[in-house]
């Protein structure tokens, strides 16, 4: 039996970040170079999204290039921007076939004009879908994303367009890449690291943590189930106790 007839329907993570690592680690194992790993991993993203459209899951975000991987040796880098485009046209129609919406946070004007340009085209070409919301986190790190929020918001204060007794924990929220979706519940991480890398700090604030020793481009469908399963055994407390929360129900 598949663990996706345990899963209890009714209590599924609103939003799933995702850490996708240890696509260069799978593919030095096997002999192969790191873009062979890379040529997987965008499989499993597939066979994620796949999932958790059969299960109703509503936001999944995965973190495809971080602002630190512009560092890596150039000749990768340039392979990872035509994997992302190549990757981009060939998915598109399986995003539209299964009602799924694109969407990307990060710095974007990072990218190179073939990539930007392709991305922005599935983004407009999936707005129309209702399904699952697949975001893409592109040349992003959360410290570059708090520092923009707070250059953002202090230069309001500065043309007196806001006080700064109106600045509150939503107010910052709404200057982030993340504005127009809700914050995880569950960061699942793969490739054996437990850190988060600089990713969603502030909207990771009472997800709940996930790691696993797998590669990446072994995560298939059974692992985000079972992801999901440990989710559901948590209690979700929000800084009450468990009284309250029983209480409540």
């Amino acid at each position: 039996m598949s663990l996706k007839d345990k899963i209890d329907k009714t209590n599924l993570p609103h939003h799933v970040a995702i850490i996708m690592d240890g696509n260069g680690r799978w593919a030095k194992m096997r002999g192969k170079d790191r873009s062979f790993g890379h040529q997987e991993g965008v499989v499993s993203v597939r066979k994620i999204v796949e999932a958790a459209t059969a299960i109703g899951l509503k936001y999944i975000t995965v973190y495809t290039f971080s602002t630190e991987n512009w560092n890596r040796p150039e000749e990768e880098v340039r392979a990872l921007m035509q994997l992302l485009v190549s990757a981009i046209h060939r998915e598109t129609p399986d995003l539209m076939k299964n009602n799924v919406r694109l969407l990307a946070i990060g710095d974007l004007s990072q990218l190179p004009d073939d990539a930007r340009a392709t991305l922005q085209e599935c983004i407009e070409q999936t707005s129309v879908n209702r399904g699952t919301t697949l975001v893409l986190a592109l040349s992003y790190s959360s410290r570059w994303e708090i520092t923009d929020a707070v250059r953002q918001i202090a230069e309001k204060v500065k043309t007196k367009e806001l006080n700064p007794e109106e600045i509150t924990e939503t107010l910052v929220s709404d200057f982030l890449t993340t504005r127009l979706v809700p914050d995880p519940d569950l960061l699942i991480r793969t490739g054996g690291e437990k850190r988060l890398s600089n990713f969603l700090l502030w909207q990771l604030s009472y997800a709940e943590l996930y790691f696993t020793d797998i590669f990446w481009p072994d995560f298939r469908e059974e692992e985000l189930y079972g992801a999901i399963l440990y989710y559901q055994q948590r209690e979700r407390r929000f800084g009450k106790t468990s009284e309250q929360i029983i209480y409540k129900q």
